[in-house]
């Protein structure tokens, strides 16, 4: 049991860690950080915009995190807040054209990215590797929220 938590343990951190170099180097490009990968992403999917509270909540992210980022990002050129005097939680936060440019740049390299990380893999090995992915993601969610069991 030890060893397989071991594996899970180091595999998942290992991933984790590398994740973050490739998206700090990506970034780098454009004067943001690593994490600001996640937003892009996300705020190319609403062309008509989304509240940084919806933003914080889809990438599962608290708002603080959220905020530190739009602001970084706005002081750059790549977001807008739209409407409702401007107030960040308030407001629709939307990629100007230089960010939908960021965006759909980084969309195109994270794509390499995940092609190349599963490099060896069959289709039906990343369907089922996701599928498992997600059981394990929810059954730790669970955990966290309740405890453990007794």
């Amino acid at each position: 049991m030890i060893n397989r938590f071991e594996k899970f343990s180091f595999s998942i951190s290992a991933i984790h860690r590398f994740w973050h170099r490739i998206a700090a180097d990506e970034m780098m490009k454009f004067g943001l950080k690593g994490p600001h990968v996640i937003y892009l992403v996300a705020l190319k999917r609403f062309e008509n915009g989304i509240t940084a509270a919806a933003l914080a909540e889809l990438c599962g992210r608290d708002k603080s995190d959220v905020s530190r980022a739009i602001t970084s990002m706005e002081e750059k050129g790549f977001v807008v807040k739209d409407g409702e005097n401007n107030n960040l939680y308030r407001a629709k936060l939307k990629l100007t054209e230089e960010g939908k440019k960021a965006a759909l740049h980084i969309s195109e390299r994270a794509c390499l990215a995940v092609e190349k990380g599963g490099k060896g893999l069959t289709n039906e090995d990343r369907i089922k590797f996701y599928e498992v992915l997600e059981i394990i993601a929810s059954n730790l969610q669970t955990i966290s929220e309740d405890g453990l069991p007794k």
